[in-house]
C-alpha cells in the first residue's frame, strides 16, 4: 500500500533519528523524506540533551533541527500544560514562521505554541499564556516584558533556543538575552543557532552553554538548493538601476519575487516605480504596522502581489513557497547576507533565480561573496530593447498556444463567421495577436540602458580584505584602521540623545540596523555623551541612515539627527 511505502521512506530517514511516531506521521504528511545535513547531525545531539552551537545559513533546515527535539519533550495529553521550551528570535515575522512550523510538526501531539512579539495587542498574548502553552516563540523585548509581568512562567522550561543569534545582537538585544537566560532554570538545555560566530556570540556561549557541541553547515553543504539557484549579476550605474531592474523583471517574468533594498526610503521609492511599470508590488519595512505587514504577506501568498520590496530586517526569516526570484537591488556588504537571501529560493527541489544589481564601485563586494560561496557569479548584460521585445513576443506566443488548446473555442464561431465576411483570416489572426500582446501588459520601452559590466582585475582588490575585524567600544566590529569602509570613507552622525536618556551604544546599533540594511559590524565607533551621541557609519550609507533615523525613535524619543561636525 502507498501509505506503508511512505512510512518506510520516513523510517529510512527521520525514523532513524529516534523521533516519536506522531512526529514521523506529521513529517510524512508534509512530504518530508530525508533529513537535511544539519537535521541529521543536530537532532540526535539535542535528543541526548547536549548544549549546541549551530552555524547554519537560511535554507539548511535549521528550524526543524531544533523544533523536532523540542516537540519530542511535549508531555502526553492530559498532563499539565506549561512552557517546556522558549525560543528567542530577532523579528516578529520569524516568530510567526517558527510557531507555524512547530504547530505543523506537533499537531498530532496536541502541541500548544504561541508567538509573542511587539506590535501585537498584549492581551491576546496574556490570554494564550494563561490558557497554557508548551512552547513560547518570542522576540527578546516582548519576552522580557512578560517575564517582568510574571505572565511567562519559566520554572518548567527545559530548553532555550537562540535562533539567528547574530542578528539579535546586531539589533541591540544583547542585554535582553542575558537577562532572559539568567531568568531561566540553570539546569536547562541551551541551543544557539547563528549564521556567523563573532566574538560576542562566543562570549554568550561561554557564559551560558555547558560543554556545547559545535555544528557547522554552510552553503556548500546545501547541494540541491545551490545547484538549482541560477545566480547572475548586472553591472549598472546608479541612475540607471530602477530602469534596469524593470527591464530585467520584464524579461525574467517572475511568479513571485523579493527585491532587497538597503533602506525603507529606497523600498518605498522603488515600490512606487515598479507599480508605475505595471507590476503589483508591495513594500515591507519597519515603518509598517503589524496589520499592514500581515496584509502584505497574505497578498503575496495568495498571488495577488508579484513583487515584495523589502529591507533585510523586515524580510528576516520569511519562507514563501511561491518564490521564484530573489533580487539584490544593492550588493550586500556582508557576504553572509547574500547567502541568506538566495537561500530563500531553490528549496525542496524547486528551481530559483538570484539576481544582483551592482554599481561599478561594488564589484569588490562581489569578489567577497564569490570567495565565501566558492562560486563564480555570471555577469550578464542588461537586456536590450530587442531582447525585451523578443521576450514579450515569446510570452504572447505562449498565451496564444494555451488558448488554442482550450476546449471552448467553438463558442466564438459566430464572431469568426461575421468577421470573415469583411476581412481575410490572416488579418483577423493578426488583430487577435495584437490584442493578446497588448493585454499581456507589454511595456513600450525604447531606451537602451548603458552597459557598465567591464570588470576590473580581481587581484587588485585581494589585499583590501586582509586582517581580522576589530571590535569597537560599542561592540560593533569594524575593519582594521578604523576608517576602512566600503569605499574607503566613513562618516559620523550626530544623534540628539545620550546618557541622560538612558541610551546605550547597543540601542543606537539596534535602531540603525532595524531601520537600514546595515549590519552591526558596519556601525561604529560609537560615543555616548551626556546629552548626545556620535555614531560612525560608512560614508555611502550616511544620508540613508540620517533619513531612516529621522522617521523613527531611539529609546522611545524623537532625536535631532544630522551629520556631525567638530
Amino acid at each position: 500500500m502507498q501509505d506503508d511505502e511512505g512510512t518506510n521512506d520516513i523510517d529510512s530517514g527521520f525514523g532513524d533519528l529516534g523521533l516519536r511516531p506522531e512526529l514521523l506521521s506529521a513529517l510524512a504528511g508534509l512530504g518530508y523524506e530525508e533529513p537535511t545535513p544539519i537535521q541529521r547531525e543536530t537532532i540526535p545531539l539535542l535528543l541526548a540533551g547536549r548544549d549546541l552551537i549551530g552555524q547554519a545559513a537560511t535554507g539548511t533546515g535549521k528550524t526543524a533541527a531544533f523544533a523536532l527535539p523540542i516537540l519530542q519533550r511535549i508531555p502526553e495529553r492530559g498532563a499539565r500544560i506549561e512552557p517546556v521550551a522558549l525560543i528567542l528570535v530577532p523579528t516578529r515575522e520569524l516568530a510567526v514562521q517558527v510557531s507555524e512550523a512547530l504547530y505543523k510538526y506537533g499537531k498530532d501531539l496536541g502541541a500548544k505554541v504561541v508567538p509573542i512579539y511587539g506590535g501585537q495587542p498584549i492581551f491576546r498574548q496574556l490570554q494564550a499564556l494563561s490558557a497554557g502553552v508548551h512552547v513560547v516563540v518570542a522576540t527578546p523585548g516582548r519576552a522580557l516584558d512578560h517575564i517582568a509581568r510574571k505572565t511567562l512562567p519559566l520554572d518548567a522550561v527545559q530548553i532555550v533556543v537562540l535562533d539567528e543569534a547574530d542578528e539579535m545582537l546586531d539589533m541591540g538585544f544583547a542585554e535582553d538575552i542575558e537577562a532572559i537566560l539568567e531568568a531561566t532554570p540553570k539546569a536547562r538545555q541551551t541551543v544557539l543557532f547563528s549564521a556567523t560566530l563573532p566574538p560576542r556570540i562566543n562570549a554568550i556561549a561561554r557564559r551560558h552553554l555547558k560543554d556545547p557541541v559545535k555544528i557547522q553547515i554552510g552553503l556548500g553543504d546545501v547541494k540541491p538548493g545551490k545547484a538549482l539557484v541560477r545566480q547572475s549579476v548586472y553591472i549598472v550605474q546608479r541612475n540607471h538601476k530602477a530602469a534596469a531592474l524593470g527591464r530585467i523583471l520584464d524579461v525574467e517574468a517572475p511568479t513571485a519575487a523579493i527585491v532587497f533594498c538597503r533602506t525603507r526610503t529606497e523600498v518605498d521609492q522603488l515600490t512606487e516605480t515598479l507599480n508605475g511599470r505595471g507590476y503589483r508590488a508591495e513594500a515591507l519595512h519597519g515603518g509598517l504596522s503589524q496589520e499592514s505587514r500581515d496584509r502584505v504577506m497574505n497578498r503575496l501568498r495568495a498571488g495577488t502581489t508579484e513583487l515584495l520590496v523589502a529591507t533585510d530586517v523586515a524580510a528576516r526569516g520569511l519562507d514563501i513557497d511561491q518564490l521564484t526570484h530573489v533580487v539584490n537591488y544593492d550588493v550586500p556588504s556582508a557576504p553572509e547576507s547574500y547567502v541568506h537571501r538566495i537561500g530563500r529560493v531553490g528549496r525542496a527541489g524547486r528551481a530559483g533565480v538570484a539576481i544582483t544589481l551592482a554599481e561599478p564601485r561594488e564589484q569588490r563586494l562581489l569578489s567577497n561573496i564569490e570567495r565565501l560561496t566558492k562560486q563564480k557569479i555570471a555577469i550578464e548584460k542588461v537586456p536590450s530593447v530587442a531582447d525585451l521585445r523578443a521576450r514579450q513576443i515569446e510570452i504572447t506566443l505562449g498565451t496564444l498556444r494555451a488558448a488554442l488548446e482550450a476546449d471552448d473555442l467553438q463558442n466564438y464561431d459566430d464572431v469568426i463567421d461575421t468577421l470573415v465576411q469583411q476581412f481575410d483570416l490572416r488579418q483577423i489572426a493578426l488583430a487577435a495577436v495584437k490584442l493578446s500582446h497588448e493585454a499581456s501588459g507589454a511595456v513600450v520601452d525604447e531606451k537602451e540602458i548603458p552597459d557598465a559590466s567591464q570588470r576590473p582585475d580581481r587581484s587588485a582588490s585581494k589585499g583590501a580584505d586582509r586582517g581580522k575585524p576589530e571590535r569597537s567600544a560599542s561592540g560593533a566590529s569594524r575593519a582594521p584602521g578604523a576608517r576602512v569602509r566600503e569605499n574607503g570613507e566613513s562618516a559620523r552622525i550626530y544623534v540628539g540623545v545620550g546618557r541622560k536618556d538612558n541610551v546605550r551604544a547597543g540601542d543606537l546599533v539596534g535602531a540603525i540596523a532595524n531601520e537600514t540594511n546595515l549590519s552591526g559590524r558596519e556601525i561604529g565607533p560609537i560615543k555616548v555623551a551626556e546629552h548626545f551621541s556620535i555614531v560612525g557609519v560608512p560614508e555611502w550609507a550616511a544620508d540613508s541612515v540620517i533619513d531612516a533615523l529621522k522617521s523613527t525613535t531611539v529609546k522611545g524619543k524623537k532625536a535631532t539627527i544630522r551629520r556631525y561636525t567638530e
